[in-house]
């Protein structure tokens, strides 16, 4: 059974830093590459990051830069280290992958404001 689970959401002030986690299991975590989406309120999900089983990455315009992904095989985790947060990073972001299906986790709510 394939489980996604994030944390380390939270409330941060405009230019603070958070890291969200995201525990997996259920799968052969080391040959497959995973997503961050977020989805703010009223707005489409949108993808945030990807990163490869090479650890190869790839971000979106609008956080390039200021967000780094990575992960632990060891672990079986991805981490998306935010910086220099803005209001308009304001959303839920999920974890994702996509097996023969593709799986979600519930979420994270993350909240940048002063």
């Amino acid at each position: 059974q394939v489980q996604l689970v994030e944390s380390g959401g939270g409330l941060v002030q405009p230019g603070g830093s958070l890291t969200l986690s995201c525990a997996t299991s259920g799968f052969p975590f080391s040959i497959y590459g995973l997503n961050w989406y977020r989805q703010a309120p009223g707005k489409q999900r949108e993808w945030v990051a990807d990163i490869t089983s090479l650890d190869g990455t790839n971000y979106a315009g609008s956080v390039k830069g200021r967000f780094t992904i990575s992960r632990d095989n060891a672990r079986k985790t991805i981490e998306l280290q935010m910086n220099n947060l803005k209001p308009e990073d304001t959303a839920v972001y999920y974890c994702h992958i996509q097996l023969r299906d593709e799986y979600w986790g519930q979420g994270t709510q993350v909240t940048v404001s002063s």
